[in-house]
């Protein structure tokens, strides 16, 4: 086999394997730990602080493309930027809520429909009356089926959970009382839907890769892309942060003793959520047009099963019933079956004359696309 597809699929696979652990982390915290405290160095250190430190470091030239680009380049990245940020946050709460497991399969559901659908929307309409758009579309209300059967699940879970054990704590059960399992799957949902707009973003960055592409390698490239969304998303999430910070009056427990556990918890979860990025990047690259459709499909499919494994080993579903624990599986595997037809349908795509096949980012697209492999889920994100 060509040693550029087994680097493409491992790449891949250990991308979707920090993407799906991202979050991990969060449940070795203690249960008096607030979430702001928790998050909040956990973005500062995402969208700030690790882009401050990669982007000039591997990107020459860094503030020449952005300044060569413009502003009209700029503003639209960082607009959604800022709503992938929001999505990042609400995805944090929802872990809260309700746990790994439900929390990945709705978000990247969501993700997976949205990261096509709205970015397609603005730059091709025109896609979407095609013979690959149908597939598409079909893989689209596939993946909105699964959505579904995993949301059912969560409800299923929450009753189990209240009906046999009600004086068991969230943190025992992983899900709480329905209400609260309730506003959970409804921002997960939420969350999905914001996390999608990295795809709007970087549909608008192709300048940013194409400017960059002249004088950087493509991965390099890529991070000239990519941090400019993550600044974006800083100035949502880090900013809720602050203001829970300072609502809750839970400044001084960044001066409490553990606090070095809860930053390291924090840089950990920062380190895997990137690393996803940077992976898929490296995997998509080695996979060349394959990295579109199947380098996709894997990524997707192995993030969701490792979200999901890391649900069940960690007790979240310890005392439900087995019927939540049927649609959730089921859930798990519609929504695995609905990325499968979308990597078709994307595979179906007749090729644009001037793609770079194997980059992330595109030689003069015509709607400023980032082309090969646009980064279209926040890997984790």
């Amino acid at each position: 086999m060509d040693t550029a597809i087994v680097l493409g699929f491992t790449f891949i696979v250990l991308g979707a394997a920090c993407g799906g652990s991202f979050g991990l982390p969060s449940k070795y915290a203690g249960k008096d730990t607030p979430w702001e405290v928790l998050w909040g160095p956990f973005f500062f250190i995402t969208t700030i602080l690790m882009p401050a430190v990669m982007a000039p470091l591997v990107v020459t030239d860094l503030g020449g493309i952005y300044a060569s680009v413009g502003a009209k380049v700029l503003i639209p990245v960082l607009v959604f930027g800022v709503l992938w940020g929001l999505g990042s946050m609400t995805l944090g709460l929802s872990f809260a809520f309700i746990g790994l497991s439900l929390a990945y399969a709705l978000n990247y559901g969501a993700q997976i429909v949205f990261g096509w659908l709205m970015p397609t929307l603005i730059h091709n309409r025109g896609d979407i009356l095609t013979q690959h758009g149908y597939v598409i579309m079909l893989g689209v209300v596939i993946c909105v089926l699964g959505v579904v059967v995993a949301g059912k699940a969560g409800i299923l879970k929450a009753r189990s959970l209240e009906k046999d054990k009600p004086a068991e704590t969230p943190e025992a059960t992983g899900g709480a009382k329905e209400p609260k399992a309730l506003i959970g799957l409804i921002l997960a949902v939420v969350s999905g839907v914001l996390c999608a707009c990295w795809a709007v973003a970087s549909s608008y960055a192709g300048p940013i890769g194409e400017r960059a592409a002249m004088a950087n390698p493509q991965w390099a490239a890529a991070w000239a892309i990519v941090a400019l969304i993550l600044w974006g998303g800083a100035v949502s999430a880090c900013l809720y942060c602050v203001i829970q910070l300072t609502r809750k009056k839970t400044w001084g427990h960044l001066a409490k003793p553990g606090i070095g556990k809860i930053v390291l918890l924090a840089a950990a979860m920062s380190v895997l959520h990137n690393a996803a990025v940077f992976f898929f990047v490296l995997g998509a690259i080695n996979l060349g047009d394959l990295g579109v459709s199947v380098g996709y499909a894997v990524f997707m499919s192995v993030a969701i099963i490792v979200g999901n494994v890391h649900g069940f080993r960690t007790g979240e579903w310890k005392g439900a019933s087995s019927q939540s624990k049927r649609w959730i599986a089921a859930g798990i595997a519609v929504l695995i079956a609905g990325v499968c037809v979308l990597a078709v349908g994307k595979s179906m795509k007749p090729k644009e004359p001037d793609r770079v096949a194997s980059g992330s980012c595109s030689k003069a697209t015509r709607h400023g696309k980032t082309a090969a492999v646009r980064i279209e889920m926040e890997a984790g994100r």
